[in-house]
């Protein structure tokens, strides 16, 4: 009797203290004080408030990638809001059993299992079930999801009369606007959950890696239980957290056993598990990115970009709790490609350290990325070390440093002003071996800006004083010719071309005006260079950076962002830069540096050496990358550096950046088709004219043609195995094959640069097709010489190189072909193999297959050894003796048989004799040969009605 009562009292003071408030704590009169509670009750539930206003749930952003893999991901709080249907049943009924037991019952208030609660959790002394309805709870976590401050927090979460009442009153207008299947929706996806999971998806993922909808009991039983105490069951703090996380599973399943959600034997069956955790982390921000620096980018693009909002701290919160997916540009195999490349040549320990950003022609897209440190903080929070939070690929406003000097990269900009006023390709002027730029600068607000106490020199390797024409000053990277040029065509000119071309500082600060500006004397990033790069590419069309395609909402609204690109240069101007920007690689500062399809760049090196640049571009793609020291580039210069493990007296650009540049663009573009430039307008870029280049070519071919000349006499012996090498050699550079070891041989083009092997084509005269009138030698001749008809017979003989004596039938007549003649427009002509006989055997005396030439030469007999009718050794001569009456003088040289050493034809039928060892003479001290000379071609007389002729003769009996 006693116990009703006690009953019937406690549930009136309910009512009046808005229920869930402890008995304990209401002392009330027993008549009275239930009857003004029921009173205050009666007012307070009649006029209901408005349901709350229930703000977005904050949710995860996630970065995706261009083929929509998730690279990233920012959060207030890690959520991602599912419907009911995409949660486990058993995960449902789990929480429904420990929080809520008559959820589907109560219309709000459950007194009946408030009550039970409090008589549960007194006996226990500890909370063992919950004392407020899911609704209740659902509106608590929208208090507190609304509050913006800790002191708005602190309120949402105060225990106090006033509260608890509110709360009831607002669990009761959610009852009348959703139905249970709603407010259980909300309810799963606001709870917190620990470790830092808001939401059951991400309680899920973050415990066990599993979606929501995969829950199985004993994972269902786990979650449910750590919502009463997130934060005393957090199983990342430890084992003991993880201890009281089990003990509320098992209490959750026994609580579903004894409502019959379950049986006995299930809910024993999983209690007897272990919790097989598999907590993964889910680190928000760029930090756990596997693309850092591109995330950096992004993130700041957000934040920096007013679309996303008014203010920056609009910007933030949607950054933050929008749950936004947004879709990037960044392309995986590029950014690997970036990221190999910079990695195999530069540590991350190193101080040195190298960026480089791609990006497509004509939309602006970024495509890779990377920087040589990693993402973060070193240890104890040192400046140096192998992490950087800086993005050293981007300017300040993306979360970069504030730049490198971009050096001789800037000189496109006044290759491009020049080509836009009207100059043409081979259009140049002589320059000194120093400049000064003291006067003729004017900086855009008509200011002079000169500096007569600067004196330009050219970098090392870079060219010395004389004409240059256009091409020839920017495939040799000449300095003082662009400081020149620059002046001419005006610096304001040069930098409002720049300008439009998206060029700007790397600190934000106005660009630096300057007589240098031509040099790059602005601190620039991979970025913006890349970028301006990409338009000379796309034909004069500059596309801003960009690193978003679109932005999808939560509610699954999609907007699509364009390219923001404009024209700033003319297509016919964009491709006549791109057609001098080639020869970068074939004749300039790149020689020898490919990627395997068509290329376009250039190199920078920075004054005294305190940064390197590279910066290129094909059809489809284009890419910068420096090189600097991240302690400082003028304090510590790229002399005398160890890099990659790798010595380097001085870095330039075509040392280091140059080659990352290659191996990335060569990885990055792999698969893809090769295209061209389009060609230039040679009706009006053609034509150009340099006073004095022609003679300075000449007298620089002279020049490599003595040099040449001495190396060879210096390393000629006189024996047959050097004479056979130089005829390989010959043969490979007169006949357009290259012979195995020779140095490949390019003509030279005007303007290109020289150097011994580059010459070796371009010293000879080009000569056509040339008749060879055949003549008889004498038996045992081995060899020919060519000699000009009508010249001197004591005149400097010139080796056959390329072609030897062929037999037929044993006549003794050789037909001889002249080794320069019949190649088109070059006058090569690639040396043949005869073919084999009807036996079977190739003639005696033929060129034998390539192989066969290309094997290392062996010592041959000198021509002098034998006996030109009888193979007897004639009598040795000191070739210092002035040549004999009536032949020339001869020359001790093995001849360029093509058989194998040694062998030479036979008298009759031009077979081999027997095999034995070959024959030489002893080295005369002293002696050294004449210089040989390339014979001048004449000019009229030939046997085709024009082409000049030219007689083998033996040599005299």
């Amino acid at each position: 009797m006693t116990s009703r009562l006690l009953s019937t009292v406690l549930a009136l003071g309910m009512c009046g203290a808005a229920g869930g408030t402890l008995v304990a704590g209401l002392v009330m009169p027993y008549v009275g004080g239930a009857g003004l509670a029921a009173k205050s009750a009666a007012s307070t539930f009649t006029d209901l408030p408005a349901p709350l206003r229930e703000e977005p749930l904050p949710e995860v952003t996630r970065l995706l990638d261009r083929n929509g893999h998730q690279i990233a991901q920012f959060y207030y709080q890690n959520r991602q809001s599912v419907p009911l249907s995409a949660v486990a049943p058993v995960m449902r009924q789990a929480i429904v059993a420990i929080e809520d037991a008559r959820f589907y019952e109560h219309g709000g208030l459950d007194i009946k299992g408030t009550l039970r609660a409090f008589v549960t959790n007194t006996r226990a002394g500890g909370i063992r079930q919950g004392g407020s309805s899911i609704s209740q709870q659902l509106v608590k976590n929208i208090m507190l999801n609304q509050a913006e401050s800790e002191q708005e927090r602190a309120q949402a979460l105060v225990r106090s009369f006033r509260r608890k009442l509110d709360e009831l009153r607002y669990a009761l207008a959610l009852e009348r606007k959703y139905t249970k299947d709603q407010i259980l929706e909300r309810y799963l996806n606001i709870a917190y959950f620990g470790a830092g999971a808001f939401g059951v998806q991400a309680a899920a993922k973050r415990f066990f890696g599993v979606d929501a909808a995969d829950l199985t009991l004993t994972q269902a039983a786990t979650l449910a239980g750590a919502v009463r105490t997130p934060y005393d069951t957090d199983p990342s703090l430890g084992e003991e957290h993880q201890e009281r996380l089990r003990a509320r599973r098992d209490l959750v399943l026994g609580r579903m056993a004894e409502l019959g959600v379950i049986g006995k034997d299930a809910a024993r069956t999983a209690a007897a598990e272990p919790l097989a955790l598999h907590l993964r982390p889910e680190p928000g921000g760029c930090a756990g990115s596997a693309h850092p620096f591109f995330c950096v980018y992004v993130e700041r693009e957000v934040l920096t970009n007013p679309a996303f909002g008014y203010t920056r701290a609009d910007r933030e919160r949607r950054l933050q709790r929008g749950g936004l997916t947004i879709w990037t540009t960044i392309d995986p195999v590029a950014q690997r490609a970036a990221e190999r490349a910079i990695a195999a040549r530069v540590r991350p320990r190193d101080n040195q350290v190298a960026s480089e950003t791609m990006i497509e022609p004509g939309t602006g897209r970024i495509r890779a990325m990377a920087v040589s440190k990693r993402y973060g903080r070193n240890p104890h929070d040192r400046d140096l070390g192998p992490s950087t939070t800086y993005n050293l690929a981007a300017d300040t406003a993306h979360g970069g440093g504030l730049g490198l000097q971009a050096g001789s990269t800037f000189k496109v900009f006044t290759l491009a002003t020049a080509l836009k006023q009207g100059m043409r390709f081979g259009d140049g002027f002589t320059i000194p071996g120093s400049y000064v730029p003291s006067y003729g600068y004017r900086d855009c607000s008509g200011r002079a800006v000169n500096d007569p106490n600067t004196v330009i020199h050219n970098a090392g390797g870079e060219g010395g004083g004389g004409p240059y024409s256009l091409e020839m000053g920017t495939w040799q990277s000449v300095n003082i010719f662009y400081m020149r040029l620059e002046r001419e065509v005006g610096l304001c000119d040069v930098v409002q071309t720049a300008k439009s071309l998206g060029i700007r500082r790397a600190d934000g600060a106005p660009l630096h005006e300057v007589p240098t500006f031509t040099l790059g004397a602005n601190e620039m990033d991979p970025t913006t260079v890349a970028a301006a790069y990409a338009a000379i590419a796309a034909r004069g069309r500059y596309c801003r950076p960009m690193a978003i395609t679109a932005v999808v909402e939560r509610d699954g609204t999609r907007t699509e962002i364009p390219p923001a690109c404009v024209t700033a240069l003319e297509p016919a101007v964009a491709d006549a830069v791109s057609h001098v920007l080639t020869g970068v690689f074939t004749k300039g500062t790149m020689r020898g540096q490919s990627i395997g399809r068509p290329a376009a760049g250039k190199t920078g090196t920075n004054n005294g050496y305190t940064s390197a640049w590279f910066a290129g571009y094909t059809p489809g793609l284009a890419s910068a990358v420096s090189v600097g020291d991240i302690r400082g580039s003028y304090r510590y210069p790229l002399t005398g550096v160890t890099i990659g493990g790798r010595y380097y007296g001085a870095v330039q650009g075509a040392s280091l950046p140059g080659p990352i540049w290659v191996d990335s663009m060569r990885a990055a573009l792999r698969g893809t088709p090769a295209y061209g430039f389009v060609p230039p307008d040679m009706a009006r870029f053609g034509g150009g004219f340099t006073p004095g280049l022609k003679e300075a070519l000449e007298k620089q071919r002279k020049k490599e043609k003595k040099k040449r000349e001495a190396e060879r006499e210096k390393h000629d012996d006189g024996d047959g195995a050097s004479a056979q090498r130089e005829g390989a050699t010959d043969g490979a550079t007169n006949g357009g094959e290259e012979a195995s070891g020779s140095a490949r041989t390019t003509p030279l083009a005007e303007g290109a640069r020289t150097t011994p092997t580059a010459v070796r084509a371009a010293l000879a005269p080009p000569r056509r097709s040339t008749s060879v009138t055949s003549t008889r030698n004498p038996p045992g001749a081995t060899g020919a010489r060519s000699v000009a008809r009508g010249s001197s017979p004591h005149a400097p003989l010139r080796r056959g190189s390329g072609a030897a004596p062929a037999t037929s039938g044993g006549t003794g007549w050789a037909s001889l072909t002249h080794p320069r003649a019949g190649a088109k427009g070059s006058g090569h002509r690639p040396a043949r193999a005869a073919p084999p006989t009807a036996s079977g055997r190739r003639p005696a005396g033929a060129i034998p297959p390539a192989a066969s030439r290309h094997r290392p030469a062996r010592p041959r007999a000198r021509e002098s050894d034998r006996h030109p009718r009888g193979g007897r050794p004639a009598p040795r001569r000191d070739p210092r003796e002035p040549a004999p009456a009536g032949g020339p003088r001869r020359e001790a040289r093995g001849a360029a048989s093509g058989g194998k050493p040694g062998n030479r034809p036979s008298r009759s039928t031009g077979s081999a004799p027997p095999p034995g060892p070959p024959r030489t003479a002893p080295r005369l001290s002293g002696w050294m040969p004449r210089p040989r000379l390339c014979l001048p071609r004449r000019e009229a007389g030939g046997d085709d009605g024009g082409a000049p002729s030219r007689t083998a003769r033996a040599p005299p009996s």
